[in-house]
């Protein structure tokens, strides 16, 4: 073949594949955007009180995760209210709070914890959320130390 059918060979390709791309790629890709895949309603005054009190139930129960696992020679007093939490979705909540530890041999200090908890009760039923056992902590740093 020579090097004049081959720049041909070559334009035509190209000149196809742009086709290609225009008259069905491009038209599936918007059919995709557009669909409900993508669609991220804002939540509602509802979901967003019941988001704040699921952060609420979550700070309550990371709380008491600790002060199962905490070592017993350490006092715990915990603050009102977590700093930061997040829903992070699927009833899973990241907890930001800080906590006042008291060894029995050393000075009292203020240590700041992140717990992650995960919710895998019934959440339609208000009873449900003060359960310990719909509840399940995976993880807190910052009181490697103490726990």
């Amino acid at each position: 073949m020579t090097k004049k059918y081959k720049f041909l060979l070559f334009v035509v390709c190209l000149i196809g594949l742009i086709a290609f791309q225009a008259k069905v790629i491009m038209p599936w890709v918007l059919d995709v955007v557009a669909s409900d895949l993508f669609l991220n309603d804002a939540p509602t005054e509802e979901e967003k009180s019941q988001s704040g009190q699921m952060l609420s139930y979550a700070f309550d129960q990371c709380n008491l995760y600790i002060s199962n696992e905490v070592d017993s020679d350490v006092s715990v007093s915990y603050s009102s209210e977590a700093l930061n939490a997040w829903d992070i979705g699927g009833h899973q909540y990241v907890v930001n709070a800080n906590i006042d530890l008291l060894p029995e041999d050393g000075a009292p200090l203020t240590a700041r914890y992140v717990c992650r908890i995960k919710f895998s009760g019934d959440d339609s039923n208000p009873t449900e959320f003060t359960n310990v056992d719909n509840w399940s902590v995976s993880g807190v740093s910052g009181l490697d130390d103490y726990l």
